[in-house]
């Protein structure tokens, strides 16, 4: 297991990740959020990821359910993290703030179909 190193474009927020059983295959989601954001995410378990400076300057967005948590920079406006609404004992990283990641090299995205997710369907 391996700790990686995060952080928004102005260094004001840090987070130190594990991935257990690796990165596994990143993903991007198509909800309306995700699809403006353009990020390409991996998921931990919370207990792997730790802010390790700037919790002061975090804020979240959250929408429509408030099941979702996005975590950002106040200071320079990057997305770091967010707790998914699909689980909520996870959390997605923004994997282009992890450092020594070479982003070219991920290959095929797997898309999340957030638009047709089950807490919005009516019974």
């Amino acid at each position: 297991m391996s700790d990686y190193k995060a952080t928004c474009h102005c260094g004001a927020v840090e987070l130190k990740i594990s991935f257990p059983d690796g990165m596994g295959d990143v993903k991007r989601c198509n909800c309306s959020i995700c699809r403006r954001k353009g990020a390409v995410m991996a998921y931990t378990g919370k207990g792997n990821l730790e802010v390790v400076k700037g919790a002061d300057v975090l804020s979240t967005y959250s929408f429509h359910t408030h099941a979702a948590q996005h975590y950002f920079c106040s200071n320079c406006g990057i997305y770091t993290h967010h707790v998914p609404r699909i689980n909520p004992d996870m959390f997605g990283v923004n994997v282009g703030c992890i450092e020594g990641i070479d982003m070219d090299a991920l290959g095929g995205i797997a898309v999340n179909d957030g638009i047709n997710h089950p807490m919005d369907q009516k019974s």
